[in-house]
């Protein structure tokens, strides 16, 4: 018989029998309607109140909406509440609904705020949960959301459809012991169940329930109320006719005195501040923190991501936002709730580490809070903490120990199942090999036994393999069922990871954290300004928690005195007695430099032993005038006498003088047996040799690096001027130095890995004692002891070189330093060749060349077979080695100035110049670059 086309047909089994297949009926409500029973609570008094919701709630009409801040980045921030009536037994409901949906307006840019914008959870909570539902941490707490979810921790499902604006969301608890449900919460949308009963996690079950919410750019409105927004399909009592045996009411706190309390936390940066905090806020839950490290927890519930993570922040008390949300980054959130919290009836804990220490930021926080309506408290937590704190803090560093210890596992449980997938892997893709290659081989073997006629053969062959397969294949499935069985063991529940302190951890009075309390510039910034607190400041109690006063003000001292000398002076700016002895230094050594190529120039140093003569004959004459005028003032000589010896010595001083300026001598003064330290003049021993004669570079470099440092060691004393920090550790040294002299300090420049041997080149200028640097000379000490101090250096380390000591070689890296600029009465340095314009003038023949300009009489001569009546150019370092290598090569057709052979290459000054055509003498035609 053929069905008809309106039915649906199935078969079943052999006999071809036909069924019609039915509609599924509804799932049976297992709830039923709820006995009449009188509420003990009065109208209005089941509610929130103020210290169970977070600063953004704003509730209005007696409660009933809950409304939110939204300025700046409230926007981005969840909203939570927290019912006042809690249930133990029982079935009962509450219904929320959207009355206003927000849309909010943020700045463009590449980061958007969390998804959705608009946002409803409505669950339960336990006294103990946070305020805001829904997070990965809330393991007290359960929540049915807008978008269809239920979750609980970090367990988050689909679960029903989404509900929004004007619909009546109502969630269900069944506490009952003998319903099908019990132990259950569902969720109703419009009266009609939207999931079904889910269990209350084991870690709720037994304890109190209260009613939460928890939104976002929405306007909620909250109905305890005896008449539900939307009716269920049984009668089921509201939150607010919940029976007194089944309920506990908590009161709204109400302080005695009708003063709220502004409660300021002193402890120093790093020692437990913000654990005692914590530890504080466990025990008084009607306290509400004011910290930017609340904002970026409250934040971090709310779904906000931040760059680099919530673990990833320079310090605790002031950490960057670091968002990419404008109206988050500009920290218009603590302003607002600065703003706020004077108008906000509840009791305050402002976590602030160093605005707390100082006196004037203390002052300032007090007195931004009206008298009239708060209570103004300082507790101060320095010294030695207490039994109860170690305790806290013993307890925390286990849970952070145990929490590493199971991520730790987890680790190494997802590396080992990826090992053994990958080995799986490899194992598929060599018995895949393996198949093919017998496969060919047999193929292979079959063609020669048919192409030989052994089909006789090839026939039991045949039947020898097939046994061969059905083998392997007993084996495969024997291999399989093996592995099912291992994962089966696998599969079964772990061993339980316990760890343990240690007794260095036991021993510990402040917890160690990877993120310091205070930045580091924050606190070298401040903590010198560290102060107890006193009730002058406008407080109304000081309370010393872990010491006395006078235990915390000698633990203070020390605590600031140990600083001193450990941490950087963020604010320290050289003064202008600094710049003052540093230009002096500067002018002094490039007037050094510029005399140590005078004197390596022999037409320069010939000068200047002609000007020195000069000077030394007009001095003498100078000074026998002067003994003439004073025995003529006593009247032992005639006028005429003495004109006639005057003459008389003039005639005889002309040829001298003469004399002495064309063929000025050197006086013969052996350098290298003086001793430096006895030398009047650096800048000429006698002879008009310079004691620095001999630096190389490597002698300047040690020559600057004493002086800096000395001035270094001294403007540091003198620009900071505090007697209990006189100097600064060795790890500041190259903060201080770029400070001072704005470039930085690098070890690898003098050939060394670290500070302590460099320190032992000039140990004669500054020493390391106790980790901290100590000048050896006065701060007024002659600039010109530096020079005597590095000769000596000089000297010493070059007969440790001529003696075989391979270490005394040093390895610095030679620097660009320019040439200093020539002083008065100086040659100045002589041009090159401009290019493109030819070569310079040269001697030879040719038909461009141009020859010499014949100097005067006297002056210049021939040289290297060439004129010279310039002085050469100067060397653009002190140490005397060749200009820097050109960009480009400078290429010269015919010859050149005493060139190499035809070919050849010629270096001229540091670069190289390819030679064509002939090659020595002077006779080329024209030059190009």
């Amino acid at each position: 018989m053929a069905p008809k086309a309106d039915e649906d047909v199935e078969m079943k089994g052999e006999e071809g029998t036909e069924e019609v297949k039915k509609e599924p009926e509804p799932a049976k409500e297992l709830e039923t309607d709820a006995a009449a029973a009188k509420p003990f609570l009065k109208a209005g008094q089941c509610g929130f109140n103020t210290e169970d919701t977070t600063m953004n709630v704003m509730p209005t009409v007696n409660g009933k909406l809950l409304m939110a801040l939204s300025d700046g980045g409230f926007q981005y921030l969840l909203a939570g509440a927290r019912g006042n009536v809690g249930v133990k037994a029982g079935r009962y409901m509450f219904e929320v609904m959207i009355a206003e949906a927000k849309s909010m307006t943020e700045p463009q840019g590449r980061i958007q705020g969390p998804k959705p914008k608009q946002l409803v959870r409505v669950g339960l909570a336990t006294a103990d949960a946070h305020l805001i539902l829904g997070t990965v941490d809330s393991s007290e707490s359960v929540c049915f959301d807008s978008t269809g979810f239920f979750a609980h921790g970090r367990k988050r499902e689909q679960v029903s459809k989404k509900f929004g604006h004007s619909q009546a969301a109502a969630l269900l608890v069944n506490l009952e012991p003998g319903s099908p449900n019990a132990n259950t919460v569902s969720l109703f949308v419009n009266g009609v169940r939207a999931s079904e009963p889910l269990p209350i996690p084991e870690s709720m079950k037994g304890k109190v329930l209260y009613p939460a919410v928890t939104y976002r750019n929405v306007t909620l409105q909250v109905n305890f109320g005896t008449a539900p927004l939307r009716s269920l399909p049984f009668k089921c009592h509201t939150w607010s006719q919940v029976q007194k045996v089944h309920s506990e009411v908590k009161a709204a706190f109400s302080p005695k005195d009708g003063k709220y309390e502004i409660l300021l936390p002193v402890g120093l940066p790093d020692e437990g501040t913000f654990d005692w905090v914590d530890q504080f806020l466990s025990k008084n839950r009607t306290y509400t923190e004011l910290s930017d490290r609340a904002i970026l927890d409250w934040a971090n519930k709310s779904g906000l991501q931040r760059n680099g993570g919530y673990l990833r922040r320079n310090c605790n008390d002031k950490p960057e936002m670091n968002f990419g949300l404008a109206l988050m980054d500009d920290f218009s959130v603590s302003r607002v709730m600065k703003v706020v919290a004077r108008a906000l009836p509840r009791n305050f804990i402002v976590a602030e580490v160093k605005k707390n220490l100082t006196e004037e930021d203390r002052t300032k926080t007090l007195a931004y809070f009206p008298t009239a309506c708060y209570k103004k408290a300082v507790h101060v937590m320095i010294g030695e903490p207490p039994a109860d704190y170690k305790k806290y803090i013993q307890q925390e560093m286990l849970k952070e120990k145990q929490l590493k210890a199971e991520q730790e596992a987890k680790r190494k449980k997802a590396e080992a199942a990826r090992k053994k997938q990958e080995e799986e892997r490899q194992k598929k893709i060599m018995e895949q090999r393996k198949k093919r290659e017998e496969a060919m081989k047999k193929a292979k073997e079959a063609k020669e036994a048919k192409a030989e006629g052994k089909e006789a053969e090839g026939e039991e062959a045949k039947a020898e393999e097939a046994k061969e397969e059905a083998k392997e294949e007993a084996k495969e499935e024997a291999k399989e069922e093996e592995e099912a069985k291992e994962e089966e063991k696998e599969e079964e529940p772990e061993e339980e990871i316990k760890v343990e302190l240690t007794d260095e951890e036991k021993k510990l009075s402040f917890r160690k954290k990877e993120i310091p309390d205070l930045a580091s510039k924050d606190m070298s910034a401040a903590y010198t300004k560290f102060s107890l607190p006193s009730k002058a400041e406008g407080c109304d109690e000081v309370k010393f928690v872990w010491s006395k006063e006078a235990q915390c003000q000698e633990y203070l001292r020390k605590w600031v005195l140990e600083r001193k000398m450990t941490q950087r002076v963020e604010d320290l700016q050289p003064s202008e007695w600094f710049k003052a002895k540093w230009n002096d230094w500067n002018k002094s050594l490039g007037l050094w430099k510029r005399k140590q190529q005078e004197f390596k120039d022999p037409v320069r140093r010939k000068a200047a032993l002609a000007q020195k003569k000069r000077e030394e004959a007009k001095k003498k004459a100078a000074e026998e005038t002067t003994e003439e005028k004073t025995e003529a003032t006593e009247g032992e000589e005639k006028p005429e006498e003495k004109t006639e010896e005057t003459a008389e010595k003039a005639e005889e001083k002309a040829p001298e003088e003469e004399k002495a300026e064309e063929e000025p001598e050197a006086m013969d003064v052996d350098a290298d047996s003086l001793d430096p330290f006895l030398v009047e003049d650096v800048k000429d021993i006698g002879n008009g040799q310079p004691l620095f004669a001999d630096f190389t570079f490597e002698d300047w470099m040690l020559l600057s690096l004493r002086f800096e440092l000395h001035l270094l060691c001294h403007a540091f004393k003198h620009d900071l001027d505090d007697p209990e920090r006189p100097s600064f550790k060795e790890d500041h040294l190259a903060f201080y130095y770029n400070k001072y002299y704005k470039r930085q300090f690098n070890l690898k420049t003098f050939g060394c890995e670290e500070l302590a041997p460099l320190l032992a080149l000039v140990k004669d200028s500054v020493e390391m004692k106790n980790t901290t640097f100590e000048p050896q000379l006065s701060e007024d000490s002659p600039l010109d002891n530096f020079i005597r101090l590095t000769e000596d250096g000089r000297r010493d380390r070059k007969l440790r070189i001529d003696s075989g000591d391979e270490l005394a070689v040093l390895k610095f890296q030679r620097q660009g330093v320019g040439v200093a600029p020539p002083g008065k009465g100086e040659y100045p340095s002589r041009p090159g060749p401009v290019p493109g314009k030819g070569a310079p003038p040269a001697q030879g023949k040719g038909a461009y060349s141009r020859g010499p300009v014949a100097p005067p009489p006297g002056k210049g001569g021939y040289k290297g077979g060439g004129f010279s009546s310039a002085p050469p150019p100067k060397r653009p370092h002190e140490g005397g080695g060749a200009y820097q290598p050109a960009k480009t090569a400078r290429t010269s057709y015919g010859g050149g100035y005493g060139g190499p052979p035809s070919g050849g290459t010629q270096r001229v000054y540091g670069g190289e110049r390819q030679s064509y055509g002939g090659g020595g003498g002077y006779g080329s035609a024209y030059s190009r670059k």
